[in-house]
């Protein structure tokens, strides 16, 4: 017998349940949260160490969670001993897909040590504003980083661990090979972690041209976690099935975001190894690689932005293998089209759509829409109140809207970030008496369900990845022949939204689109730069503030 929402959510989250959730006031704020939830993420991992079953598939290797944590007690006493790490210091990784990622975050964490994710994609600018900002104690690297992060490191002083580099080339400054630091039987040290210590430093892009560092605690993971978690059990109550394992295999998840985003680290790995799930992680992102995986190794579970799913149903491999294993696709990180919950639907034996509504803001916790429920709504991102969640619209003054009217976003959970790191101005924006402004618009129906609509802040959500106004114009500024330039996305059907800029030259100069490229590849990621260009000769228009009419620009200039 199948049950309702309702029905399903007070069996989970009843008293002596897993999932009990209680009233907890933390620093002022009363939240619901997750009685049995663990304090730290430390906990998550150490539960893992005698295990035999497999962890990470990554190419041909395959990792049990028991040689894992044996690189992760030997890397953290290196921590320790030979560098020193003290509890709140910030360690930074810098790089790619890696076992040794997930090995550097559990050790890192597992001493109280504060794990600083910096996007691999970054250029060497970038790179030295985030070492900086965070003040690193120690870097950790890939050999592909290793060019990238070696100057800026080397000139604040911060040492370097390589990972999978067979030799070094004679370099200035602390580097080390990690198979030199790493002794394999060296016990974890013993350092006492409550919920409360910070945990992660993950950067988001910054409207003012500079990236924040989001700091969330272990105890604001941990219930982010729990959130996911339970809202599998509510699906499975409601089917009668396990969603994570409908068509009949193991629950396997395979990572094809990055675990320097929020949605690789948190609801991907972290659940992977809260349930001692097998991860199956790509070098990097192929529609074909991805299918091939999914048949050999019988991954039930994929989650991404819709770029991605979109990716593997466009594939000229997807009839090639066989996709019955899936029993859940999507993700989040952008809107997804209705066309493509309708296309993973009718694609997947028994794999069903999904999308999650969440952010580095909430740990990539918020309201979630899959199955049936997302097929009936397809257009909204689930229901806006969640087992640790709550989802109010309101209106500038920060008054809450009534039903069926747009406004901002505004979420309330434990799984908030605590800060950005050391900019309280930023953080007293962001976050009001425990409510986080999302800066999405958006509405909520009649049923609870909500709508987002359109975002307050000046961004560009390009298959996932955040791209803001701000920081591209700036970086277009820097070329002395702009005078002026106005950057904003544009609807494109597989990513989303494309960045799109015109550009107003100084009198009597000249620039090509290849040209503004060619400049931008040394200031910002390449995921930055605008792909569709135009040069007006116009001066741009603006609205009696001075700021530029971006919407009546978008209509001019790129209508089609």
């Amino acid at each position: 017998m199948t049950m309702t929402y309702e029905e399903a959510l007070a069996q989970t989250i009843a008293p002596g349940q897993m999932f009990e959730v209680v009233e907890e006031t933390i620093g002022g704020v009363t939240n619901r949260v997750f009685k049995l939830a663990p304090d730290t993420l430390g906990q998550l991992f150490a539960a893992t160490r005698e295990s035999d079953a497999e962890f990470i598939i990554y190419e041909d290797e395959r990792w049990t969670f028991r040689k894992l944590m044996e690189h992760v007690d030997a890397f953290a006493a290196a921590l320790v001993n030979d560098y020193g790490i003290k509890k709140g210091d910030r360690v930074g990784i810098s790089m790619r897909n890696l076992p040794e990622w997930v090995i550097s975050f559990a050790a890192i964490i597992s001493i109280g040590g504060i794990s600083v994710s910096l996007n691999a994609w970054w250029t060497q600018e970038e790179l030295d504003y985030a070492i900086g900002d965070s003040e690193l104690s120690l870097l950790i690297v890939d050999a592909e980083r290793l060019d990238r992060a070696h100057k800026p490191a080397h000139e604040r002083n911060v040492p370097i661990i390589v990972v999978r580099s067979d030799e070094l080339d004679p370099v200035v400054g602390n580097v080390a090979r990690y198979e030199s630091v790493v002794t394999l039987g060296n016990a974890m040290p013993l350092v006492e972690v409550t919920g409360d210590d910070a945990a992660t430093i993950l950067y988001t892009s910054g409207t003012t041209g500079f990236p924040k560092g989001a700091l969330s605690t272990h105890r604001s993971i941990t219930q982010a976690l729990f959130g996911f978690w339970s809202g599998v059990t509510v699906a499975n109550l409601r089917k009668g099935d396990d969603a994570l394992s409908a068509s009949g295999y193991p629950p396997c998840f395979i990572l094809i975001v990055p675990l320097f985003h929020v949605t690789g680290c948190v609801p991907v790995m972290l659940t992977s190894v809260g349930l001692q799930l097998k991860l199956v992680m790509m070098h990097r992102w192929d529609p074909a690689t991805a299918l091939r995986l999914i048949e050999a190794e019988r991954v039930t579970t994929f989650v991404g932005v819709p770029t991605q799913s979109w990716d593997l149903l466009e594939s000229p491999e997807f009839e090639k293998y066989d996709t019955n294993s899936l029993a859940s696709i999507g993700g989040g990180g952008a809107p997804a089209p209705e066309k493509l919950v309708e296309r993973v639907e009718g694609s997947f034996k028994k794999g069903r759509p999904n999308i999650g509504y969440g952010m580095t803001e909430t740990n990539a916790y918020g309201p979630g829409n899959q199955g049936d429920d997302y097929v009936e709504h397809p257009s909204s991102t689930g229901r806006g109140r969640t087992v640790i969640m709550d989802t109010e619209i309101r209106d500038e003054a920060g008054v809450a809207l009534p039903v069926g009217q747009s406004g901002e976003i505004w979420m309330k959970s434990p799984t908030l970030i605590r800060e950005y790191w050391r900019k309280p101005e930023a953080t007293a924006e962001t976050i009001v008496d425990g409510w986080l402004r999302s800066g999405d618009v958006g509405r909520l129906d009649e049923d609870g369900f909500l709508y987002v609509e359109d975002r307050v802040k000046d961004m560009v959500l390009r298959a996932g990845e955040n791209v803001y106004s701000a920081e591209v114009e700036s970086a277009i500024y820097e070329i002395p022949e702009i005078y002026e330039a106005a950057v904003f996305g544009v609807e494109h059907e597989r990513l989303g939204e494309e960045v799109a800029c015109v550009i107003n030259l100084k009198e009597g100069m000249t620039l090509s689109e290849d040209d503004l490229k060619e400049q931008l590849i040394a200031r910002i990621a390449p995921f930055k730069i605008p792909s569709r260009v135009v040069f007006s000769e116009e001066r741009l228009p603006r609205n009696p503030s001075g700021k530029f009419l971006k919407r009546e620009l978008r209509e001019k200039y790129f209508q089609d």
